[in-house]
């Protein structure tokens, strides 16, 4: 697992209490990608929590935005998000 990959991790499940969590990196498909091209990362997650029930789509997005914090500064280029409560599953 990548240290970027560890980081998101740590972040979602200490602020988000996730019931599931899968993060993954999708850098290697974005080679050469105009907006890539500082070293930030792309990433796919998708979490379930009981801290989304009742949110819309937009509210959990901002959410795990909020979560990641600095590291859409830092490390992380684009993320795809699929957030879920326990009842969407």
């Amino acid at each position: 697992m990548s240290d970027r990959v560890a980081m998101i991790r740590e972040r979602l499940e200490s602020q988000l209490q996730p019931d599931e969590l899968e993060i993954v990196d999708e850098s290697h498909l974005h080679v050469g990608h105009p907006g890539a091209k500082d070293g930030r990362g792309h990433f796919r997650v998708r979490i379930v929590s009981d801290v989304f029930a009742g949110l819309p789509r937009l509210a959990r997005h901002r959410r795990v935005y909020a979560a990641v914090g600095e590291l859409m500064q830092t490390d992380i280029h684009a993320l795809n998000i699929e957030a879920l409560a326990k009842n969407d599953v």
